[in-house]
């Protein structure tokens, strides 16, 4: 900070609107623009930028255009995802101009801008309500508490510690194409469990009759035994196969 700067007390925030603070006695907020003063947009500002606007008490003072670029592997996780049958929902604080273009060109057909938390909130549980199994990322501050209430939730990095410790796991490495690998991994996973209860029940449902009847000596129920073990680790060995190309 400069030696002329001026700290700020009386500090105040609303997620997902605005902070306000007083600065020298003068209250100042900053904010997306709904939240902020009536004034006009900047023309050069009104697509393809995150805005956020200063005001005091006779209005608005400055705009600033704030922007993002999508992560290199977006576009192939959208498809692969999509490959996958899993229906993907985007939600989002951004101005709903920008993230109906950022929905159109990654092929999302549900997309929502000017989100608030509780908007948020409310999308997931009418998903879930529906019968959806909701996986839901996000690095923000105010997506914690949808990532709380989602069935699965996934934050980044290099997103704000809130969202990480209300995220049942973090992705730890900026290729967020691992997301896609995530869910071949767990359905591999889910198939190789049932194999391997179908066949301990199978197993159990032949030897413990044969047992109780005579027809299996201990030591054949031993040998038994640890064969039907080795089949279930051989089998749930399988999934190291995955490529984690």
């Amino acid at each position: 900070a400069g030696a002329n700067s001026k700290a700020a007390d009386q500090l105040s925030y609303i997620p997902g609107r605005d902070v306000t603070g007083q600065v020298a006695g003068r209250i100042y907020r900053l904010g997306a623009p709904e939240f902020i003063g009536e004034a006009p947009l900047p023309e050069r500002f009104q697509v393809g930028a995150s805005l956020v606007g200063l005001a005091d008490a006779e209005g608005v003072l400055a705009w600033f255009a704030l922007g993002d670029s999508l992560r290199p592997q977006a576009r192939q996780l959208i498809a692969e995802l999509q490959a996958l049958d899993v229906r993907i929902h985007l939600y989002s604080g951004d101005r709903s101009e920008n993230v109906a273009a950022l929905a159109k060109s990654l092929g999302i057909a549900d997309a929502r801008g000017g989100m608030l938390p509780q908007d948020k909130l409310e999308a997931v549980r009418k998903l879930q309500q529906s019968g959806a199994v909701v996986a839901m990322t996000g690095d923000g501050v105010n997506d914690a508490p949808v990532l709380a209430q989602a069935q699965v939730s996934i934050a980044v990095d290099q997103g704000a510690e809130a969202a990480q410790a209300a995220a049942d796991m973090v992705l730890l490495s900026s290729e967020i194409g691992r997301l896609a690998d995530g869910v071949k991994l767990a359905r591999k996973a889910e198939i190789v469990i049932r194999q391997n209860l179908a066949w301990s029940a199978f197993y159990n449902a032949v030897a413990i009759p044969a047992a109780a009847m005579g027809f299996v000596t201990p030591w054949m129920a031993g040998i038994g035994m640890s064969l039907s073990s080795l089949l279930v680790v051989l089998n749930a060995m399988r999934l190291s196969r995955i490529s984690k190309a």
